[in-house]
């Protein structure tokens, strides 16, 4: 009796032990015909984890790699526009300068015998002040015709470097370029005009030298 008690429950645990065994052996998975592993009725490839994981790494790095690739190309473009800039503004300071140069060049050759000439001024005015008291005199006559030709001589050659004598009777008074020294009634000018003229101012190109003096008719 009890031994058929014991084959009965060894024939059960038998049992059970079969049927984990064969439960276990289903669960361990099987390699494919084409290499794949499969289990339960899932395909799992040879190196799935590892492919997950670069897969996975991949996704991670891949938006941070364009992130610096879209920031290291506007920080070169702007470079780009810093440098072409720059190379503007230098070119534009190189062209004044060189502009510059060449206006103090063209004002120095040609104010450069200013001194000169200003020292030419007063010999001027003595040739001047001759021919205009010695004509009142008939004894000076024939000298006086030598010194005409010397004043003239003398006013074409500066005139030549560019000056220029002012004042003359009749003109109209300007402040710009006559100093008016007094009044003096002359009928036949006309109103703030030049009546008569002490001292000829001279010019050298635009630039006045010394104005003229004048005296103004009322």
């Amino acid at each position: 009796m009890q031994r058929h008690k014991m084959n009965h429950s060894f024939g059960q645990q038998g049992g059970q032990q079969g049927g984990h065994a064969d439960h276990a052996a289903d669960c361990q998975p099987t390699r494919s015909e084409d290499g794949f592993l499969e289990q339960d009725g899932i395909l799992f490839g040879q190196n799935a984890g590892k492919d997950a994981a670069s897969a996975a790494e991949q996704d991670e790095t891949a938006p941070a790699a364009e992130h610096a690739a879209t920031v290291e190309s506007i920080i070169e473009e702007r470079c780009k526009a810093e440098l072409n800039e720059m190379r503007l503004r230098n070119a534009a300071e190189m062209d004044n300068f060189k502009k510059r140069l060449s206006r103090e060049h063209d004002e120095q050759m040609r104010y450069a015998a200013e001194k000169v000439l200003g020292d030419l001024l007063p010999t001027l005015d003595n040739l001047d002040l001759a021919l205009r008291y010695g004509s009142k005199s008939e004894a000076c006559k024939d000298m006086l015709q030598g010194v005409a030709m010397t004043h003239k001589l003398l006013l074409d050659a500066v005139e030549k470097h560019g000056l220029k004598p002012l004042g003359e009777e009749g003109e109209e008074f300007d402040p710009n370029v006559h100093e008016a020294v007094g009044f003096e009634d002359r009928p036949d000018f006309a109103p703030n005009s030049v009546a008569r003229v002490l001292q000829r101012g001279f010019k050298l190109g635009d630039r006045l030298l010394r104005p003229a003096k004048v005296m103004v008719k009322q």
